[in-house]
């Protein structure tokens, strides 16, 4: 089943999300953070499912944001930017409560949304060609996604200022050497090796996997809540300032050079 560029399918106790816009790379829209979130929320109450893994289709895990919908034809902006706050929220607090096993299985390049959304899960697995990339400040915005408490976190202060501040790109080994990712696989083993072992995964006793999900993620829980909200607090004034609005502009520029 593929709604709004989520495609969501059960197999075995594994269910797995799959961003599925080639077109657009898997970038991911209002309405596919709508479903992403609604998907997290029913895979929580489902107990047929043990495990939820997030990929993407193609070559791509994600994109990112789809920045073409960012600022539609509606007149009235501000509602706009609201509404999408209030989507991307509860998405992020549906990953944050699902006491399911998260685990990003990242096929490719993970940009903005993707990174941070990866750092968010319980496990990180990439391809050898993934690179993570947050590009927040050349488009003017801020840290999203709980990143700007997890990445330091997961990577280190200075490391994590280099993604966030800087924009630089992280590489699949430099993503395992900083304790991003905890495994590095080659595109010729999925079928092989990685998901013969997230179904094995799948029959480890759900109770115990979930309880001790819940005791490692409570002593995080306030601080990611925290950040979440500063985050989206920031991001609403920063979708609304020239320097944003410039950066979107020099972005869509560049875009439409490339397609020369």
């Amino acid at each position: 089943m593929t709604v709004s560029g989520i495609n969501v399918e059960v197999q075995d106790k594994v269910l797995t999300i799959s961003f599925d816009k080639p077109e657009k790379l898997n970038s991911i829209d209002r309405k596919g953070y709508r479903a992403l979130g609604l998907v997290l929320r029913h895979a929580a109450k489902d107990d047929s499912v043990t495990i939820v893994v997030i990929t993407g289709k193609g070559n791509f895990f994600t994109s990112g944001n789809d920045l073409s919908q960012v600022m539609d034809d509606s007149s009235d902006i501000e509602a706009q930017i609201k509404e999408s706050n209030v989507i991307f929220k509860e998405m992020v607090s549906a990953l944050i409560e699902c006491p399911k096993l998260t685990l990003a299985l990242v096929n490719g390049p993970c940009i903005g949304i993707g990174a941070t959304l990866a750092g968010l899960c319980d496990i990180v697995w990439c391809s050898s060609k993934a690179y993570f990339l947050t590009p927040f400040t050349k488009l003017g915005i801020v840290p999203e996604c709980c990143s700007s408490y997890l990445f330091p976190l997961i990577l280190g202060s200075s490391k994590a200022k280099e993604m966030l501040l800087l924009s630089q790109k992280l590489s699949a080994q430099e993503a395992y050497n900083f304790n991003f990712v905890s495994r590095v696989f080659e595109d010729d083993t999925l079928d092989s090796h990685i998901w013969p072992a997230i179904r094995e995964f799948s029959e480890l006793p759900p109770e115990s996997m979930q309880i001790s999900k819940s005791l490692i993620r409570m002593h995080e829980k306030d601080a990611l809540y925290r950040a979440l909200n500063a985050e989206s607090e920031e991001l609403y004034k920063r979708f609304t300032t020239e320097e944003f609005v410039n950066a979107l502009v020099a972005f869509r520029s560049r875009k439409n050079k490339s397609k020369l």
